[in-house]
């Protein structure tokens, strides 16, 4: 029987609570977030900026590769709902194409460009610290219900205290380690994404999904698989191809039987 909507909510907020309590890998947190939040609150993309050290905001998740371009895009014109979301430490709503270009006239082009007619950005914020934000794409004008905007805003607000769990003065060195490698895993997944996809002719979406199934499928975290694809230490198999530990896995257990 399929999950109702109010199920998918429940089990999205366990999976990140689920983060409070255990060891974590920061990078598939945020992916879970925008990729429950896409689909829950029916946006066309979803995609979560960064701060790094230098205080620049880098794309860290994302559901598509439109989404990441158009993050990328606003960082270069220093403009945008993603951006002031962030600097503000305040949700910024965009309801619609007339108030993007009044507001942002570059981020409005690149936008309708891409299709997105309207934008709900809400800071990952923590009382005073904001490590970035979370943005939510749709092709359609309008803004998202109260209890919409309520339920992305706590969504939000788990992630950014799962981060933010064991931040202390004497530990603020450590968060900010975790947030670097976060960051430096990207770059990582980012170069294993493009071998896979020009080595399997696929695109970047499939490529990285053939990626996170591979990492999850050996309880493996992302950004290690990513780096011993780019160094050629490990090969994951065409996603045409059975997975041969799946397939020796199988024949074990035959054997056993």
């Amino acid at each position: 029987m399929a999950r109702t909507r109010e199920q998918h909510l429940v089990d999205t907020f366990v999976t990140l609570t689920d983060t409070l309590v255990s060891d974590y890998d920061t990078v598939e947190l945020l992916q879970t977030l925008v990729d429950n939040a896409a689909a829950l609150f029916d946006a066309s993309a979803a995609g979560i900026l960064l701060v790094n050290d230098e205080q620049e905001l880098e794309v860290i998740a994302s559901t598509s590769e439109r989404s990441t371009f158009i993050g990328l895009m606003q960082l270069d014109a220093g403009e945008g709902p993603c951006v002031e979301a962030f600097t503000s430490g305040m949700t910024v709503i965009v309801e619609d194409a007339r108030s993007m270009r009044r507001r942002w006239p570059r981020f409005a082009e690149l936008s309708a460009e891409l299709g997105y007619a309207s934008v709900h950005s809400i800071p990952l914020r923590l009382r005073d610290t904001t490590l970035g934000s979370m943005n939510l794409f749709r092709e359609s004008e309008g803004t998202l219900n109260r209890n919409d905007a309520v339920a992305a805003r706590a969504l939000t607000d788990v992630a950014t205290i799962s981060i933010l769990q064991q931040r202390s003065t004497e530990q603020a060195v450590l968060v900010q380690e975790q947030l670097r490698r976060a960051l430096e895993s990207r770059v990582s997944i980012e170069q294993a994404k493009g071998f896979l996809a020009h080595t399997y002719r696929l695109d970047l979406d499939t490529a990285f999904d053939v990626l996170r199934k591979y990492a999850r499928s050996h309880q493996a975290r992302i950004a290690d698989v990513a780096r011993d694809v780019v160094n050629q230490v490990i090969v994951i198999p065409s996603p045409t191809a059975p997975d041969p530990q799946s397939a020796s896995e199988s024949e074990s257990e035959s054997e056993g039987r």
